[in-house]
Parts: C-alpha cells; structure tokens; sequence
C-alpha cells in the first residue's frame, strides 16, 4: 500500500513529466529526420534558373566549337533550330532528368541526334564544353559527378559507335 501511494505521489508526476517533455519534443525530432534526407539534384543545383543559367552558357560554347561545327550534319541541325528553343528543351530536359518539376516534351536522345552521326571525338568536344560551364559556375563535384552520370546515359543513343542503350530522356 505505502509502494502505491509513493508510485501515486512521485512517479506518476514524474512520468507525466516526462511524457509531456517527449511529447513537446518529438516533432522536433522527426523534423530533424526529415531535413536528413537529401534533396533532389534539381534542388542542390539551385532549382530551374540555376540550370538555365549553366545551360545557356553550356549551348553557347556548343555552338562555338569548331571540333562539332566540323561535323555537316550538326551544322545543318544548327541552321534549322532556333538557340533560343535549343536551350529550352535542354533546360527542360535538365530539370526532369534531375528530379525537377518540369517536364521534357521533346524527342528522345536518339531521335533527335540519329541523323548527326556523332563521333566519340565529338562526343568528348561536348563532354569538355559541358565540364567548363559547369566549373565556370562553381557547381560541386559531387553534383557534376551525378550529371555526369545522367549525360554518360544517354551515350548510347547519340554517338554512332557507341554500344548500349541509354535512357529516353
């Protein structure tokens, strides 16, 4: 009887205390879980004006690379497509492969490069021009190295002597 009324009188305060305590504290903690999981690329790249950014300065040195403006076939490409949507539809592109919220409506990588005969050489040109934009606007390495990822994917349905499939951005 006396252990009851001691359980009564000082732990059952006690616990209450402490239940309460937790409770006050809990969303906190879950909160703090939920900032553990990463963001998406598309975010820790600073979202779609980040990328346009960089994407329009990675289209610029495209389109003054003399090893691609060699090739007749790109060059007539070129001709055809206006900069201003060629930087669209690539920044567009970015933001989906990247887990953004916009949508690429364009043809697939092999459909619209099938016709360009691309060399692993110019492959190559492309994969420089795109590393100097991206060192240019001081994006991670981290960041880059999952770009990176991203374009070596698509390899398969660009370059002419390339084995493999990539995916269907």
């Amino acid at each position: 009887m006396q252990m009851q009324r001691l359980f009564v009188r000082t732990l059952c305060p006690l616990l209450v205390l402490v239940l309460g305590m937790l409770w006050i504290v809990s969303p906190g903690i879950a909160q703090e879980k939920e900032e553990k999981v990463e963001k998406s690329l598309y975010e820790r790249l600073g979202g779609v004006y980040a990328i346009a950014t960089v994407v329009d300065d990675f289209i610029e040195r495209l389109l003054a690379n003399d090893v691609l403006n060699a090739n007749s076939a790109i060059k007539e490409s070129r001709d055809r497509v206006s900069k201003a949507g060629l930087k669209f539809q690539v920044t567009a592109l970015v933001c989906m492969a990247t887990g953004g919220p916009i949508q690429y409506t364009g043809r697939s990588m092999k459909e619209s490069h099938k016709h360009l005969n691309i060399t692993e050489k110019e492959w190559q040109a492309m994969a420089a021009d795109f590393k100097m934009s991206l060192d240019k606007f001081k994006v991670p390495e981290k960041e880059q190295k999952e770009l990176f990822a991203i374009v070596e994917s698509t390899k398969g349905d660009i370059v002419v002597s390339s084995k493999g499939k990539g995916k269907k951005y």
